[in-house]
């Protein structure tokens, strides 16, 4: 029988003397860690889907979680209310209230990790550094022992396979420390996999929740301990994962299309029918039958739902966009609610377990193909636009260049970088000017990482400093970026 109360554990990395055991105060110290981070005030400056949009009205990674974090306390008030009095016999009685609270903080926090310029900025850092890594000195020390070669090859992979998630978990443990309870840490771990490790294959009990890294080499000690401390096996994820995961599926594919809609790349009509193509191209069979049932009871087909929402928005007279998506998001979001929470209850052990391999969301069910709906019109029809592909382009050369203008820092030695770090480098004039533009706080990190080698030093010295790197840029805003990458090229 599942039992999640031997789950809910307060403890936390660094704990302090003295320090309330009772689990919703601790709760309550994670919820205001997290929301008075920089890590999140930094959301409002980066992308969702336009980069550098001045259109407040336009969704960036801050009002999409805010918007995520609405939906998995939906969820969650969804499954205990479908539990019933069953929640004391899975160990869930009197739980609500903290498992609330720990979905809505890791869905606030699911982006934290992302770099500027979204998932293209991701790929920029990745491409990036896989085509710099061999050029590297630091990377490529001479006699290395056979063990020593095979862990190049591992800390390689993880340096060229850049994951905002794996990022996510390094910024709370090591680069802000928020000393978060382990239990809050690992509600934002949706993949199981060490970067270091490679892609399982498709056959591999496990494949999706390893498909992408989810932590890096430098963060596998706080993992391992999470892992102790909440009993989870290594590779499985934590049960209130999932409800994070869920909620950013249903929020963002209606979010996007609200977005192109806003910059008048859609009309509403055009979407009304595209939307009802794309599905019944997914889904012939279920093309007329009412699937969906909205909060007052009604059950409707897509189409319906689609169309309702085009006749609730030509009634109103201000802004009939607007009216739209929330008819829309009223006969879609419900639904979709609904089909999480019974998915979470109907593979409850596998879910406790953490070796569900798969999305909440991802089944055969209508509720899935609504999902791909979303996102397969989204593809198609949002981010294919030339103003798009122009923003991601543009986001794309600014990282790729920002990581040129600092690849200096990476040609040294270990003994000329210990020179910038003592502040007794006159030769090194461009890469001592270069090293000044760096925040303390990740020099400090990399110190602390530093000061631990793990196997050959020069090797990990040269992982350490790259990781450097790779903190700065992707702890950039979208502006920020853009003006250092001007800065540096002596432009506008």
């Amino acid at each position: 029988m599942v039992d999640f109360s031997s789950r809910f554990s307060a403890q936390r990395p660094y704990s302090s003397a003295g320090s309330d055991d009772n689990l919703d105060a601790q709760l309550e110290s994670d919820r205001g860690r997290i929301i008075n981070s920089a890590a999140v005030r930094r959301l409002q400056q980066k992308t969702q889907v336009f980069p550098l949009e001045h259109n407040a009205a336009v969704r960036s990674r801050l009002t999409h979680s805010l918007e995520v974090q609405q939906t998995g306390r939906f969820i969650t008030r969804t499954i205990f209310d479908k539990l019933g009095d069953d929640a004391e016999k899975y160990g869930l009685a009197g739980r609500e209230r903290a498992t609330e609270s720990l979905v809505e903080m890791a869905c606030l926090m699911h982006d934290i990790g992302n770099p500027p310029f979204g998932h293209f900025g991701e790929a920029a850092i990745s491409r990036w550094f896989r085509d710099q890594l061999d050029q590297l000195p630091i990377l490529n020390p001479s006699s290395l022992t056979e063990e020593e070669a095979f862990f190049t090859v591992q800390l390689k992979r993880e340096l060229q396979s850049f994951e905002g998630n794996a990022q996510a978990i390094r910024l709370i443990s090591q680069l802000q420390k928020l000393n978060l309870t382990y239990l809050q840490s690992a509600c934002i771990l949706k993949y199981t996999r060490c970067a270091t490790d490679p892609r399982p294959d498709t056959g591999h009990p496990l494949s999706y929740l390893m498909k992408k890294p989810g932590y890096y080499f430098s963060e596998r000690e706080f993992v391992a301990q999470m892992q102790q401390a909440l009993k989870m096996q290594p590779g499985h994820r934590f049960a209130l994962s999932y409800l994070m995961e869920a909620a950013d599926d249903i929020s963002y594919c209606l979010a996007d299309l609200e977005d192109a809609v806003d910059k008048k790349i859609l009309s509403t009509q055009r979407l009304k029918q595209l939307l009802i193509e794309q599905f019944a191209a997914l889904r012939p069979q279920d093309a007329d039958e009412k699937h969906f049932t909205d909060p007052r009871k009604t059950s409707r087909s897509f189409a319906q739902i689609i169309e309702y929402a085009l006749q609730r928005s030509e009634q109103e007279s201000i802004n009939k966009d607007h009216e739209f998506f929330v008819w829309l998001r009223v006969g879609l979001i419900h639904p979709l609610v609904q089909h999480a929470a019974d998915a979470f209850i109907e593979h409850l052990e596998n879910i406790f377990a953490g070796d569900l391999n798969r999305a909440l969301l991802e089944d055969d069910s209508p509720c899935h193909a609504v999902i791909e709906t979303l996102k397969k019109v989204a593809i198609k029809h949002v981010f294919s636009v030339d103003e798009v592909k122009t923003l991601e382009l543009q986001g794309y050369r600014i990282l790729s260049g920002l990581l040129d203008h600092y690849r200096p820092l990476l040609m040294l030695s270990q003994a000329q970088f210990d020179e910038l770090l003592a502040g007794s480098s006159k030769e090194l004039l461009i890469e001592s000017l270069l090293f000044r533009r760096l925040p303390n706080k990740h020099i400090k990190a990399y110190l602390q990482m530093r000061d631990q080698p793990v196997g050959n030093a020069t090797l990990w010295e040269g992982y350490c400093r790259c990781r450097l790197l790779q903190d700065m840029v992707s702890g950039m805003t979208d502006q920020y970026a853009l003006d250092e990458y001007r800065t540096l090229s002596v432009i506008g």
